[in-house]
């Protein structure tokens, strides 16, 4: 178990502000569902007296939640002066109220249920993109045997060794949080956690416990990659969650009085914008030119023979990133998967197949995937990750290079939806 307290934090126990009716009878919808769709609120940090209502209420009848859904809606007109702030509110309780008609015995089609729940539509792609990648990862890993065998044996030698996980780990975060805090700041006294868990059908996760605190797990299911580690130490610390997180609870919830900040939502339109920047965010803490110093120490402290002499190190650490580039191109294989397995109808197995012939993977890790795929709370989660960062790349290639960072930085403190992204690149 790794700690990373920060800077002690100040002025003893953190009180919550009041919210306005709008904020607290959505934390009290919020609050509802989630009795009935366990796990849909991913964290709480506000007024304790609200959960503590909630929980010793009756169930709510899904119809009555289906009615505050639609009724706090009508309100945000008159209730929610912030033109941001009432947009945002609206996507919000937009999936809400689809998740209490699904309750309610209404449920919409997979494809419409998931625009609804985040406020975008996911895009099939050609699968031209994917055997461009696996010619890609053809080139870089010559042999006879299939992309996908020459792949996993290439994984298998660039494993992090789980008894020295946590000391890389511990590592990793440091340098991601130095460069993410220069570049961004955090409001002070913020601290994270990380840990080693399993049976989990995630790599890695970020439980925000409020009062500026995260918790992050990682899965230990499944060969940890070391290539894949900085992504997903970024993607869950510095500058990704925690470091959102942190700022949205200092600025939106204890600066702004934006209480409804202070429930986080699984499956509905934040989580579009939490994760795509999550997944770029990894830019700016371990960028480009740093990358191949950040990889050469990774392989040195998790023990992963890769060559004494500076050529071969060379070698070795360019070909990592450039197999990483490939199989990044290979990500957004788990939208097309998600399309076949719930609005085409395939079978669990031809869905398997198709991942190990298109996208490259094992067995192990297409079963892996296919097992977020078919659990209740995830089968709709899948796309905000490709998607939600492709739909962020475009937005920060509008600006030169020099004023992305200060681009990223609006999606750490400001509420912000994935249609207002879509309409500032002219998308809709």
């Amino acid at each position: 178990m790794t700690a990373h307290p920060v800077e002690p934090a100040v002025g003893g126990e953190r009180q919550v502000p009041t919210p306005d009716p709008i904020a607290r009878d959505y934390l009290l919808l919020a609050l509802r569902l989630d009795q009935r769709i366990p796990g849909l609120v991913d964290g709480y940090f506000g007024p304790a007296a609200l959960k503590a209502q909630v929980d010793i209420e009756q169930l709510a009848a899904p119809a009555r939640l289906v009615d505050a859904a639609v009724e706090l809606q009508a309100r945000l007109g008159a209730e929610a002066d912030d033109p941001a702030r009432r947009e945002w509110l609206r996507v919000q309780l937009v999936a809400l109220e689809t998740h209490a008609r699904a309750l309610a015995g209404e449920p919409l089609p997979y494809l419409e249920h998931v625009e609804r729940c985040f406020d975008a539509v996911p895009v099939r792609r050609d699968e031209s993109v994917f055997r461009a990648a696996t010619t890609e990862l053809d080139e870089l890993l010559p042999g006879q045997t299939p992309v996908a065998e020459r792949l996993a044996e290439w994984d298998a030698a660039m494993v992090v060794p789980v008894d020295r996980l946590e000391a890389v780990l511990d590592w990793l975060v440091g340098v991601a949080r130095e460069r993410s805090v220069a570049t961004f700041g955090t409001p002070g006294g913020d601290s994270l956690r990380v840990s080693l868990v399993s049976g989990q059908p995630w790599s890695g996760y970020n439980w925000y416990d409020g009062g500026l605190r995260s918790r992050v797990d990682i899965n230990t299911d499944l060969p940890v990659r070391a290539a894949a580690l900085i992504g997903l130490v970024t993607h869950e610390t510095y500058p990704g969650h925690h470091l959102e997180h942190v700022w949205h609870e200092s600025l939106r919830v204890d600066g702004g009085a934006e209480l409804e900040a202070s429930v986080l939502l699984i499956n509905a339109p934040e989580c579009y914008i939490s994760e795509g920047l999550a997944e770029v965010g990894r830019r700016f803490a371990v960028p480009a030119d740093a990358e191949p110093d950040v990889l050469a120490e990774l392989l040195d402290r998790a023990g992963i023979p890769f060559g004494h002499d500076p050529a071969a190190r060379h070698t070795t650490v360019d070909r990592m990133i450039r197999v990483r580039a490939a199989r990044a191109s290979l990500g957004p294989a788990a939208t097309n998967a998600a399309l076949m397995l719930h609005v085409d109808g395939l079978d669990r197995a031809s869905v398997a197949a198709w991942l190990e012939g298109f996208a490259a993977m094992s067995p192990e890790r297409a079963a892996k995937l296919l097992e977020f795929l078919e659990h209740p709370l995830w089968r709709t989660y899948v796309f905000v990750y490709d998607e939600g960062a492709a739909l962020l790349e475009r937005w920060l290639a509008m600006v030169p290079p020099d004023q992305r960072a200060a681009r990223f930085r609006r999606l750490l403190v400001e509420p912000v939806t994935p249609s207002g992204i879509a309409r500032e690149i002219g998308l809709v």
